[in-house]
Order: structure tokens, then sequence, then C-alpha cells
């Protein structure tokens, strides 16, 4: 008779696991970018071009355009049900009024330094003399002037939607658009009315923060895709355009991105500290969402991790973040805004041999701080720019010039945007004492996505209760610093 003896499998050995800092976002997305690169300079490479792209070149292109689709497909309910959730908030928030002002003001002063600094370089720099390049046909795109902002103000339809046909070989297109501004005010609008009409807006207000769980859980989702996006977003950047359309605009290019470069690092970093904040946490805070905006290179895209960053990350209060931080998606904009627009104009008088004087600078910086509402809905930084040149009035054939390396450009201008969207709102609210420092100082573990629970009206009206004892976002999640604990 045979004994049988048997090993014992060891009890609590896991399998084979991934590394803790390869599950993070951060990581996952760097990774990406290096993926994307390699497969755009292997699409360039392989003859794909941005009018006839092979195989690989197509496959990236629709990655790419089909993830920015699924950002923008949540856009419109988001800005709605988060603004008028954020002003109902707004009613158990003292001194609500003074946190708007102040909020508006310091989007003001943070706006002026970025223009300031774009209008340095660009006197500094020279980006427009000595191109070798020809000049372009006249420009004409879409315009932006103060009278088409003042007229957009008022919604053709209570979803501020609109639509354009164009008819090519006898087949009409129809496309349907959006304008944020218009949905905006739509928005507060709403959201003011159901604070006067009071008890019997109750349940129109629990619906809509329903409504708000549901829209920002499917955006979890897409975000949490952001990886596969990327490799599409940008591979097709650099099929299309690479170094070679960057060369012919490289002091140009260098310019803008040195102007980023010092509001992104500097200023920004300044302004935390002079605010007793650690610049190390703001970065770890922001930074998942920062890596977003420049890959999917849209400020409303990124609202939903921005905002999450701001509270969960940066200890802001949710009654007040979910006002400042959708308001400053729409026109918070020192990178398309300020800097852009400052440099390039300068840009365009030289090459033009166009000698700018002491006005036409203050003009600048005018248009830049006060402007970027004028853009907000549209095409951004390209409206931008001809605002500030019909402004000075400058030659807006100029912006042909610059059309072609604005992609590259546009990924460094909307992280910065989005940089500054979480970084007014945690200063306003360290200066006016609610800003949760423990949450903001907590450990971050990388992963924005660390605890999903969906938000409930109980919570709500839990964390605006709370928001009113000047805490953060513990009452998000029951106490629980989610999102920053390793």
């Amino acid at each position: 008779m045979s004994t049988q003896t048997s090993t014992p499998a060891t009890a609590g050995k896991p399998g084979f696991q991934l590394p803790k800092w390869a599950g993070s976002f951060g990581f996952q997305i760097i990774a990406a970018l290096i993926v994307g690169l390699g497969l755009g300079l292997l699409a360039k490479y392989t003859g794909s071009t941005k009018t006839n792209p092979n195989a690989l070149g197509a496959t990236l292109q629709t990655i790419g355009s089909s993830y920015v689709s699924l950002l923008q497909t949540a856009v419109v309910p988001l800005i709605f049900t988060a603004v008028v959730s954020s002003i109902s908030n707004l009613r158990a928030v003292a001194n609500a009024a003074r946190l708007a002002w102040n909020t508006l003001l310091w989007f003001a002063i943070t706006s002026l330094i970025a223009v300031l600094i774009g209008m340095g370089l660009g006197v500094l720099l020279q980006p427009g003399a000595g191109t070798g390049i020809t000049q372009q046909a006249k420009y004409a795109g879409k315009s932006g002037d103060w009278w088409a902002f003042l007229t957009g103000l008022f919604p053709k339809n209570f979803l501020g939607l609109g639509a354009s046909t164009t008819v090519t070989d006898g087949v009409a297109t129809t496309a349907v658009s959006f304008n944020v501004l218009q949905i905006l005010v739509i928005a507060i609008a709403v959201g003011i009315a159901a604070l006067k009409v009071g008890k019997a807006a109750e349940p129109f207000l629990n619906l809509n923060a329903s409504a708000l769980a549901v829209i920002q859980k499917v955006l979890w989702w897409i975000i949490r895709i952001a990886p596969l996006g990327t490799i599409g977003l940008i591979g097709n950047a650099v099929a299309v355009y690479g170094w070679d359309t960057i060369g012919s605009l490289g002091k140009f290019t260098f310019a803008i991105y040195v102007g980023l470069a010092l509001v992104l690092f500097v200023v920004y970093p300044v302004l935390v500290r002079s605010h007793g904040l650690s610049v190390k946490q703001y970065f770890s805070g922001v930074w998942p969402a920062v890596q977003l905006a420049f890959v999917s290179r849209s400020s409303v895209g990124t609202l939903p991790l921005t905002q999450r960053v701001t509270e969960r990350s940066l200890g802001v209060p949710r009654a007040y973040a979910s006002f400042a931080v959708p308001l400053g998606a729409t026109t918070k904009m020192d990178g398309c805004a300020a800097i852009y627009p400052a440099v390039s104009a300068i840009f365009v008088a030289q090459f033009f041999g166009i000698q700018l004087d002491f006005t036409q600078y203050l003009l600048i910086a005018l248009v830049s701080v006060l402007g970027s509402a004028a853009t907000a809905g549209t095409t951004g930084a390209v409206v931008m720019l001809t605002l500030t040149l019909s402004t000075l009035g400058l030659p807006l054939a100029g912006v042909g010039l610059l059309l072609a390396i604005d992609p590259i450009l546009d990924m460094g201008r909307t992280a910065v945007n989005v940089a500054g969207q979480a970084l007014v709102p945690t200063i306003v609210a360290k200066r006016q004492g609610i800003l949760d420092e423990a949450l903001y100082n907590a450990p971050r573990n990388g992963d924005p996505f660390s605890d999903d629970t969906v938000i409930t009206a109980d919570d709500v009206d839990a964390s605006a209760a709370a928001d009113t004892r000047g805490a953060g976002s513990d009452a998000f999640e029951g106490g629980k610093l989610a999102g920053t604990r390793a």
C-alpha cells in the first residue's frame, strides 16, 4: 500500500501582479504617449498623409477622433446639470457672492500675468522676423468679434444647439454643434429660478443631482480609456504634422511653449507657495487632469476629471468647486486666450512689418483678459486670435500662417488652461478659509479613479451641509479621503 503525500498550496501567495506604479493613471498616459509617438512616426515614414492616410494612419485617426467624440457627447448634459447643481449648492454656502467675485478676480489676475509673459516673449524672441515662409492667402475662416459675443449670449433654443448644412457634389451633410456659452447662460437661469421657486423645486433639483451622478459615471468610464485615446490622438498628430511642419515656424512654436512652461512651472507654483500651500501637492493632485487635457485638447472634455481632482485631491469644497470649475472650463484660458494671442499678434505684426505702439500693447492685454469669454463654445484659440487681430487692426491673413501647427500648440495650451482652472478655486478656497488642507496634503496614490462611488441626492445634501462648516470633500465619501490615500 503506497502512501500518497501532497504539498499544500502556499496560503496567501498571490499570483502574478503588475507593479503598483504600472496601475497609475499617470504611468498609463505616459506609456500611451510613447506608444502613440512610435506608431505615429511609423505611419508617417510608411507614407501616411493627412489627405491620404495608410491603414495605420487611418486607424490612429479613427481611434483619436472617436475618443474625442465620446468626450464631447456628454458635454452638454454635463455642463447643464453641473451648473444647476452648483448654483443650488451655493444656497448652503456662506458668502457665495464673495466667492464668485473672488473667482472672477483671480481669473483676471492670472490671465493678465500670462498675457504679460506672452508679450514679453514676443518682443524678446521676435518670432515673426526672418521666418523664411511666404505670405498666405487671406484668412477666410471663422472670426471673433465683440458683437458676436454679445449676441451669442442669447440662446436660440433650450439646448443651445445649432446645425449647419453643407452641399458637396450634390450630397447634403448636416452637422450639429453646441454653444457652451449659451448652455451656461441657460443653466445659470434655470439654477437661479430653482432657488427662487424654493421647496416646489426640490424634486427637480433631486432629479438633476441624480442625472449628474449618472452622467459623471459614464464620463469616468470614458476617461478610464484615455490611454487608448491618447495613442490615437498623439499618433495621428505625429503622422499628420510631424517635425517638418513645426520646423518652418520653429521660433514661434518655441516662444509659445516657453510661455506655457513659465506660466505652468513658475507662475502657478509661486501663487501656490505664496498662499502657504505645497507646490508638490498641487502638481501631484492636478497632474491627471493636465495629462488628459494635453492629449484630448479639450478643456470641457476634461471638465469631469478637473472637477474630481479639484475636490478630492486639492480639497476644494464641492459646493464651490462645482461652480468654479465649470465656469473656468468655458472662460478661464491662460493658454488659449492669453499667451497664444499675445505671442501670435506680435508674430503677425512682425511678419507683415507693422510696428506696434504702446496703445496696441495695452489692447492686447485688455482683449486677452476680457476676450476669453467671447471664445467660449467656439473654436477656441483661433477665434481668440482673430478677435485680437481685428481689435488691433492687423491682417487676418496672419491666421492662415499659424493654422498648420495649431494642433501641436493646442496640446500645451489646453494643459495650461486646465491647470489654471484647478488653481484658482484652490487659491480662493484657501483665502476664504474653506480649503480642506488635510485633504490637500494627504498622500496621493496616482489613481483619480480609486473610488468611483456614485453621487446621490443625499450625498449632495450632506456635502452642502458639510461645506457650510468649512469642510472639504470628506462628506462626498462619508469621511473617507477618496482618491488620495495610498
